[in-house]
């Protein structure tokens, strides 16, 4: 695996300020999902691995902004000030470099991200799309039915996904990519929240729709309240057999990518899986907490893929 620095250099990142803009955000997304960020750097071009990071480390961060409360209000203000200066990074292509309304932390990530925009001017739209989607996460509570969880998925998961997404995609046939990776997104962030039921119960929302919970016998109000009288156990089936249907359903989103992007498109389908599994052998006990990441499947899962990115590298 290259290092970070070379990383850096191979990317064309050489300003000590950027540099130091880029490394903060890598330590932000590290600490988020360790797994996922290993197979980045593993994976992907190295040229592209910076600006794969500071996309994420944007999206965490606004995410991070819109949970802060349980009624939303603290957290659309302060969407709308970061919003605020989002824009104005992007339009100056420097970011906020201190003064009223700036933070060490936002300021750095704000540079990376005007610098990534200008390196990858694809992406400005796919960033103007999600700071329009993104209030959508702020202030959820559940869904009544299916069609209130496919809304969803459209309003907010697909266009956060598509910060990423956007960087590895096809230089043609963009329309069928983004409808493969809407296959992809849906089928996670159903297992995002079967993973986080106990967690969002104790936040006052869920994202299991409340018609699914009916067809188990269960109710919200009594899981709320710590009487699920149904079945949950058949509930954390039917969810999980879902979610992987919708991961077969895209593994063709694999050969849509340039080859180059391959091993990680696979890398994190595979990533999903395993998380998966994890969570239908949990199965009731995910109400008292998520199920354990499988490190040692994702561990073999990326010793793989690397080894199959060395075997087909020149003079392997």
């Amino acid at each position: 695996m290259t290092t970070w620095r070379h990383t850096l250099d191979r990317a064309g990142i050489a300003d000590p300020a950027l540099r130091e803009a880029y490394t903060a955000q890598r330590r932000l997304v590290t600490r988020f999902d360790r797994a996922t960020f290993t197979g980045v750097r593993l994976l992907l071009p190295a040229e592209l691995v910076p600006d794969v990071v500071a996309a994420t480390a944007f999206m965490h961060h606004t995410d991070n902004l819109l949970d802060q409360d349980a009624d939303g209000g603290a957290a659309r203000t302060a969407f709308t000030a970061w919003e605020r200066r989002v824009r104005g990074a992007l339009a100056d292509g420097g970011g906020d470099r201190g003064g009223a309304g700036g933070d060490g932390d936002g300021d750095r990530l704000l540079r990376a991200l005007a610098h990534t925009v200008a390196r990858r001017p694809e992406l400005g739209d796919v960033v103007a799309e999600y700071l329009v989607a993104a209030p959508a996460d702020a202030g959820w509570r559940g869904f009544a039915a299916e069609a209130d969880f496919q809304a969803y998925v459209d309003a907010y998961s697909l266009p956060a996904f598509l910060l990423v997404a956007r960087l590895l995609a096809p230089a043609t046939g963009y329309d069928g990519y983004r409808a493969a990776c809407r296959t992809f997104v849906e089928a996670a962030q159903r297992l995002d929240f079967l993973e986080d039921v106990a967690e969002d119960l104790r936040a006052g929302r869920l994202g299991i729709p409340e018609d699914t919970l009916a067809r188990h016998g269960l109710s919200r109000d009594g899981l709320e309240h710590g009487a699920p009288a149904g079945d949950f156990a058949g509930l954390v089936r039917e969810v999980a057999a879902t979610a992987r249907r919708g991961l077969a359903d895209s593994r063709p989103l694999i050969e849509l990518v340039p080859a180059p992007h391959r091993p990680m498109t696979r890398a994190l389908i595979d990533l999903q899986g395993h998380r998966l599994r994890a969570a239908e052998r949990a199965g009731s006990a995910l109400l008292q907490g998520p199920a354990r990441r499988p490190v040692a499947a994702a561990l073999g899962t990326l010793a793989g893929a690397y080894a199959s990115t060395l075997r087909r590298s020149p003079g392997a």
